[in-house]
């Protein structure tokens, strides 16, 4: 079981440099953060596939979430539920 950090306080997110976030979201244990460019990145628990990656996996880094981008869709809003992630293209 992959253990993932629950931070009490705001930390620092590490994103390549030419990301601009535009929005962010956060569900009970997981993250959401739309770029300007309409990609989404998701963190955190990931145990009913609420991060978009295809799997249960939970991850502490950012990732990209790539099925969006693979069928060409702009992110334009996410919202984080207690178990799940909105994402309105």
């Amino acid at each position: 079981a992959a253990f993932i950090s629950i931070q009490a306080f705001p930390a620092l997110l590490d994103l390549p440099q030419e990301l601009e976030v535009s929005a962010v979201s956060c569900g009970s244990r997981h993250t959401a953060a739309v770029t300007r460019g309409g990609e989404l990145y998701t963190w955190g628990w990931g145990k009913y596939g609420q991060l978009g990656h295809g799997n249960n996996i939970s991850c502490d880094q950012a990732r990209r979430v790539e099925l969006l981008v693979a069928k060409g869709l702009r992110v334009e809003e996410v919202v984080c539920g207690p178990w799940t992630t909105y994402v309105r293209v």
